[in-house]
């Protein structure tokens, strides 16, 4: 096999090397992605957790305050029971008393109706006596009627609290014998009780949950931290493959790379000489083409920005970027990106304006935005006379391809503003 050939067979090694390593790269990345957000997760899951134990702890609390209210209002109500038993006491001495008074009443109205009657017979010499007689039997029997009135208003207030005592009245043979509003006081100490025990067992629950999601944020963690050694790892290994690339490309043989690393310098150069024509010109000025100060464009997602030489941007760089789209049917975009990894203005089928789909606007609205990755920024900060890389695009919504991207700088007066990137298919 001679030089040229064993050279070739390199590059396609290294191109089929970089190409998996990329796949790989991109998987870890995924992976580690989808474990950070499992631990955010977790962690939140977590606080939650803290907040169900606050509230059960504060349920407890209050259980706690509500069977001893349940108990002071027992306690209460059994001192009123007591004082109850006294004013039935009272009221059945009233009641003996107002029967004594009409035994008294009656009798002074039989006294009297009999000095009436001797009255009568007296004739002139009792009439006096007879009046008086006759006022007295009046006054006994109204004084009868008033007592028996006192009476049965007294039964009927005898016969309404001692059913009151009896509801409130606890007894000695227990609950089986305590009034309706003692056996409510009952219920309600139950089902206090319940809910106290509920809620400490829920707390016993959600402690084991902490327990168990710490060991697993823990392992999380350390999965996080074992891929982030296997991505560094991965790093090299994709660097190699690149290096391998580039050193096949700097050979001076002809490989499948060759023409688009050729299409990326003279891109460059046009851009440069299309940035230099402005300056001279005063068209802008190296503070606005320099300008790193991103303004974020409100309700964009993605986040996009602008800034001071996006409307120059706009008008130089299509005639460029679409040119190089027409190089091979492979090439994916070209772009003009500045030294932080800025694309003022993409190619035109990447340019619509967002329509609030993320999915969609991730593939189809590219332009305005900052691309800082590993591949975008390794691009744009490159000053070599190109850097070529395998990496792998986020097409959004899942979506993923893998491709070569070869990039130039753009160098203005001695000053480093970007460069070119130009991705192709394998």
């Amino acid at each position: 096999m001679d030089l040229h050939a064993a050279i070739d067979s390199i590059g396609k090694q290294a191109s089929s090397m970089g190409r998996e390593a990329a796949e790989v790269r991109g998987l870890m990345e995924d992976t580690h992605k989808m474990s950070a957000q499992q631990a955010q997760t977790l962690a939140a899951l977590a606080g939650q957790v803290q907040e169900i134990t606050r509230a059960q702890d504060a349920i407890g609390e209050v259980s706690n305050g509500s069977l001893a209210a349940v108990e002071r209002a027992r306690k209460a109500v059994e001192d009123v029971g007591s004082e109850v038993g006294a004013i039935v006491s009272t009221l059945r001495q009233v009641s003996q008393a107002a029967g004594a008074i009409t035994q008294i009443a009656l009798q002074t109205r039989l006294v009297a109706f009999n000095a009436s009657v001797e009255a009568k017979r007296a004739g002139d010499a009792g009439r006096g006596f007879g009046v008086v007689a006759d006022a007295v039997k009046d006054l006994a029997a109204k004084v009868e009627s008033s007592s028996k009135e006192i009476m049965s208003t007294v039964g009927e207030l005898d016969t309404r609290i001692e059913s009151l005592s009896r509801e409130i009245r606890v007894n000695d043979d227990q609950q089986a014998r305590q009034g309706g509003f003692h056996r409510a006081l009952a219920d309600v100490q139950s089902g206090v009780t319940s809910i106290a025990s509920a809620a400490e067992q829920s707390r016993g629950i959600c402690s084991g949950l902490n327990t168990q999601m710490r060991a697993v944020e823990g392992e999380i963690h350390q999965t996080g931290r074992a891929l982030d050694a296997v991505m560094t790892r991965s790093e090299s290994f994709l660097r190699v493959s690149e290096h391998l690339i580039e050193l096949v490309a700097q050979c001076g043989i002809e490989t499948e790379d060759t023409p688009f690393i050729a299409a990326a310098q003279e891109a460059a150069a046009q851009v440069m000489k299309l940035l230099e024509d402005s300056l001279r010109t005063s068209t802008v000025s190296v503070a606005d083409l320099f300008d790193e100060q991103y303004r974020p464009i409100p309700r964009t997602n993605p986040q996009q920005h602008t800034t001071r030489f996006v409307e120059l941007a706009d008008r130089l760089f299509p005639q460029v970027q679409e040119r190089m789209l027409a190089l091979d049917s492979k090439v994916v975009y070209c772009i003009a990106v500045d030294r932080n990894g800025y694309v003022a203005t993409h190619n035109k089928k990447y340019c619509h304006v967002q329509r609030g789909d993320v999915v969609w606007d991730t593939a189809n609205s590219r332009y305005r935005r900052i691309f800082n990755d590993r591949t975008g920024l390794a691009s744009a900060r490159n000053q070599r006379p190109f850097l070529l890389q395998t990496y792998r695009r986020d097409m959004g919504g899942g979506q993923f391809v893998v491709m070569k991207e070869v990039a130039a700088p753009i160098t203005l007066n001695g000053r480093h503003w970007g460069g070119i990137r130009l991705a192709f298919h394998f």
